[in-house]
């Protein structure tokens, strides 16, 4: 894989031909970013998640007519592990290979410590962490046989530092970056990486919704909810962006990152410099 110089001597996207690439939790937001901008460098996508079955089949068509890649699809459970084996068995099936894997399906929920359901804790643990074990654990064996592979963990700032009211998604994502360091030492001698990505607050639909919610629940303007409540832990007072994400995943699936494992990088903003 090779990074090309584009005619005005920067570095082009780097080349991902001929690749396979599976992220959970892609039919929207991060995911998605992710996903188009794995494409983008020409590697064929396996998307995962819930939604409408048109808004999916669109969002692989105009993966497909945007990057001329193949784009499949698996309607996985990231909390049952015989879905997520179906999921594995599915792509490789399908592609012969997985050579990136990006686990980014997450969910969240807060509330205080003594009055957090045990339910939304057993469901976070399973899908944010217990679901990145299973993929892993079933990608290896086609990463080793061809001594390459990108493993890409999106864990988050509170993989870090924690906050009040989220115990279960602290937990999870802290969890995610021992994983990221396990799986890293266990294939730093089979030309494979793994590395964690930590973003602070990234700019999605969903977040568009809490900026309303929180305006009419305060009754104050939204460039006070995002710059004050938010943004609060952000110095730089902006919301990362899925491009920047995807950019950073391209980056670390290319050769230039291939001594970079094991690493947790911060999206954050600064938060976690204080």
């Amino acid at each position: 894989m090779n990074i090309a110089m584009t005619e005005r001597g920067g570095l082009a996207a780097p080349h991902l031909k001929d690749k396979v690439s599976l992220v959970t939790g892609s039919t929207s937001g991060i995911g998605l970013g992710i996903a188009r901008a794995l494409a983008a460098s020409g590697s064929a996508v396996v998307l995962n998640g819930f939604g409408k079955p048109e808004e999916i089949k669109a969002t692989q068509a105009a993966i497909g007519t945007d990057f001329g890649v193949p784009v499949a699809y698996s309607a996985a459970d990231m909390s049952n592990p015989e879905s997520i084996a179906e999921m594995i068995e599915m792509t490789l099936d399908m592609f012969g290979r997985l050579d990136v894997l990006v686990n980014n399906a997450g969910i969240q929920h807060v509330a205080p410590l003594q009055e957090f359901p045990v339910a939304k804790w057993d469901a976070i643990l399973a899908i944010n962490l217990s679901s990145a074990f299973h993929t892993t654990r079933l990608a290896l064996p086609s990463m080793v046989a061809n001594k390459w592979g990108r493993i890409i963990n999106l864990a988050s700032a509170h993989g870090l530092v924690g906050s009040p009211f989220k115990s279960a998604y602290v937990a999870a994502k802290h969890g995610m970056l021992g994983l990221t360091k396990v799986t890293a030492l266990e294939t730093a001698e089979q030309g494979i990486t793994c590395n964690a990505i930590c973003p602070g607050y990234v700019y999605t639909p969903l977040v568009e919704a809490q900026i309303d919610g929180q305006a009419k629940a305060h009754g104050i303007p939204r460039e006070q909810v995002i710059r004050d409540i938010l943004l609060a832990q952000q110095p730089n007072k902006r919301f990362a962006t899925t491009d920047e994400l995807g950019g950073i995943a391209v980056f670390l699936a290319s050769d230039a990152a291939a001594s970079i494992t094991g690493a947790a990088i911060p999206v954050d903003g600064g938060w976690t410099a204080h």
